[in-house]
C-alpha cells in the first residue's frame, strides 16, 4: 500500500494526472464508487477552446472574465486557455473522437461565448471522453485501480498544515481502514452538488476533497458561488438530467406558458447570457407566474438536426414523452457546478506540501464568480497534465513511515442509519431552501444556526457509532455547507452565482 502518486477521484482530471504520471511513476488511482461513476461522463456540452480563425485566446480569456464577475484570476485564466489546442489534441491522441464539420472539427456556441468554440462530440462529450481514457487507463500497468475505497483524510507528518505522505481510505467491500502512503496525493474527488436537494451532480459529489482539504489545513476559497446550471430537465424521472447549454446555443428559446419569451426583458444577449443570469430570470419567472418550471423551445429545428447535434437528449426526453422536434421541453435550475475549491496555483499545488487539487475539487481563479459554460472540462484536462509535470519534477522520494495494518471497520446499526439519512435529506432541503439561487440575510443565517446543530449530531453518531460512507459523506456535506453559507453570509454585495437580494 505504498504508491509514488496517489490520485484519489476518476473523473476526466484525475484519469488525465494518471495517465501523464504513470510511466515514469506508481500511481493509484481511487473511486469510491466505479470508475465511470462521476460527472464527467455526464458532461453534454463539450471542451472551450479557441480554435476558430475569427477566434483567440484573448476573447476567450476576455468571455471567461465577464462570466466571472470581477473575481477570475487574469493570469490563471490566460495560463489555461493558452493550453487549450494542446489539451484537444492530447484528447484525439488518446483517441476520443470529436463531432467533425468536414476536414474541420465541428465548433458550437453557448451562453456567454461570443464565439463558436466548443468542441464536442455530439451531446455527449463527456461519456465519449471517458470512454476512451478509461480503455487507456484499464491498459496502462503503471496504474492501480482501487474503485470501491473511500479517501477518508489526508495523512500528515503532524498537525494541519503539515507535509502530506498519504491518505486514510475505507476499503467499502471488505469493510477496513487502510492506510496508503505516498510522496504527493493529487486530490480530483469533483464538487460538492449533493449538499443540495435538486442537483444534475451525481451521488458521489459530496464534497470529499474539498472537505478533506480543509481539515488538513488548506485555504478553500469561493464557496458562495455554486453555479445552477438553468435547464435541468424537470421531470419525475430525469435523474438529474440537463438540457445542454449547446440547445440555446443552436437557437433553442425559452418560453412561459402560452409560448411568450422571457429571456430578452432580462439581458440583452437573452438565451445566450451567463448561466447565472438565465437561472436568476427562469427563477424569477417561475416565482412571478407560480410556475414549477419553463419551457425550452427548439421545435423550429428540423428533427434531422436535432438527431444530429443532440441525440442523447431527443432520446432521454423521447423515453418520457417528451418529443423535443414537437413539444417545448420542461426546464428549471439546478445546481451544477462548484465554482470555488481548495485554492490551487496553475500546477495544482496546494499550501499543504506534496498535496495537489485539480478539476471541479480546486478553485485556480479561472472560474471567479461564475463559471463559463465549457470550460470546466478545459480545465481538468489542463490541470490534470499540469499537475502530473509538476510531480515528475519532483523526486519521488521514498515514504519516511510504513503504513498502519488495516484494521476492521465497524459500521453504525440500522437505526443509525436510518436517522444519518434523514439528517442528510434536512441538510439539503435546507440549503435549496435557504442557499439557491437567490438568497437573503435572514435565510443565510437560519442556514448557519441549523448546519450547526446538524453538524453535533453527526459528530455525535459518528463518534458513538463508528463510521460507515453514509456517515463520512455527511460528515463532509456538513462541513461542504458550512463553507457555503459562512463565505455567503462574508460577501458585501452580489455577483455571479451568488444573489443576495438585501445585497443586491
Amino acid at each position: 500500500m505504498e504508491f509514488d502518486v496517489i490520485i484519489i477521484g476518476s473523473g476526466l482530471a484525475g484519469m488525465t494526472a494518471a495517465l501523464e504520471l504513470a510511466p515514469r511513476r506508481r500511481v493509484a488511482l481511487v473511486a469510491k464508487g466505479p470508475l465511470m461513476d462521476g460527472a464527467s461522463p455526464r458532461a453534454q456540452g463539450g471542451i472551450a477552446a479557441p480554435l476558430a480563425l475569427e477566434d483567440s485566446v484573448a476573447d476567450h480569456v476576455r468571455d471567461t472574465l465577464t462570466a466571472g464577475a470581477g473575481l477570475s484570476d487574469a493570469t490563471a485564466a490566460r495560463q489555461i486557455i493558452a493550453q487549450a489546442r494542446d489539451a484537444i489534441a492530447w484528447l484525439q491522441h488518446q483517441g476520443v473522437g470529436f463531432t467533425r464539420a468536414g476536414d474541420a472539427l465541428h465548433l458550437t456556441q453557448e451562453g456567454g461565448h461570443g464565439r463558436r468554440r466548443i468542441v464536442h462530440s455530439a451531446d455527449a462529450t463527456g461519456r465519449c471522453i471517458m470512454d476512451a481514457l478509461h480503455d487507456r487507463v484499464r491498459r496502462q500497468p503503471g496504474i492501480t485501480l482501487l474503485p470501491r475505497h473511500f479517501a477518508i483524510d489526508v495523512i500528515q507528518r503532524g498537525a494541519a498544515g503539515t507535509p502530506c505522505q498519504g491518505v486514510r481510505l475505507l476499503d467499502i467491500e471488505h469493510a477496513r481502514y487502510v492506510d496508503m502512503m505516498a510522496s504527493h496525493v493529487v486530490l480530483a474527488s469533483g464538487g460538492a452538488g449533493q449538499v443540495y436537494d435538486t442537483t444534475s451532480a451525481p451521488p458521489s459529489a459530496t464534497g470529499d476533497g474539498i472537505a478533506m482539504a480543509w481539515r488538513a489545513g488548506c485555504r478553500i476559497a469561493n464557496m458562495a458561488f455554486t453555479q445552477f446550471h438553468p435547464t435541468g430537465l424537470h421531470h419525475p424521472q430525469s435523474g438529474g438530467f440537463l438540457i445542454s447549454e449547446a440547445v440555446r446555443g443552436e437557437g433553442g428559446l425559452l418560453r412561459l406558458p402560452g409560448a411568450r419569451r422571457f429571456m430578452p426583458d432580462h439581458d440583452p444577449r437573452a438565451e445566450l447570457a451567463p448561466r447565472d443570469i438565465v437561472a436568476r430570470a427562469i427563477h424569477q419567472e417561475m416565482r412571478r407566474h407560480g410556475l414549477d418550471c419553463v419551457h425550452l423551445d427548439i421545435s423550429h429545428r428540423l428533427r434531422d438536426f436535432l438527431l444530429t447535434h443532440f441525440p442523447t437528449i431527443h432520446a432521454h426526453c423521447l423515453a418520457l414523452g417528451i418529443d423535443m422536434a414537437v413539444d417545448p421541453i420542461p426546464v428549471a435550475p439546478t445546481a451544477h457546478y462548484t465554482c470555488g475549491g481548495i485554492v490551487a496555483d496553475t500546477t495544482g499545488r496546494t499550501e499543504v506540501a506534496n498535496l495537489y487539487a485539480v478539476g471541479e475539487a480546486a478553485c485556480t481563479g479561472l472560474h471567479g464568480a461564475n463559471r463559463l459554460a465549457s470550460n470546466s472540462l478545459l480545465e481538468c484536462v489542463v490541470m490534470g497534465r499540469s499537475a502530473a509535470r509538476d510531480i515528475l519534477l519532483r523526486p519521488a522520494a521514498s515514504v519516511r513511515h510504513a503504513p498502519a495494518a488495516p484494521t476492521p471497520a465497524h459500521g453504525p446499526d440500522a437505526q443509525t442509519r436510518q436517522h444519518a439519512e434523514a439528517l442528510r435529506d434536512a441538510l439539503r432541503r435546507l440549503m435549496s431552501r435557504e442557499v439557491g439561487v437567490v438568497r437573503t440575510d435572514a435565510g443565510l443565517l437560519r442556514a448557519k444556526s441549523q448546519i450547526g446543530a446538524l453538524t453535533a449530531q453527526i459528530k455525535a453518531y459518528c463518534d458513538r457509532d463508528g463510521t460507515s460512507m453514509a456517515l463520512l459523506e455527511l460528515r463532509n456535506l456538513a462541513q461542504v455547507a458550512a463553507l457555503i453559507v459562512n463565505d455567503a453570509i462574508a460577501q458585501c454585495g452580489s455577483r455571479g452565482a451568488h444573489f443576495n437580494t438585501d445585497r443586491p
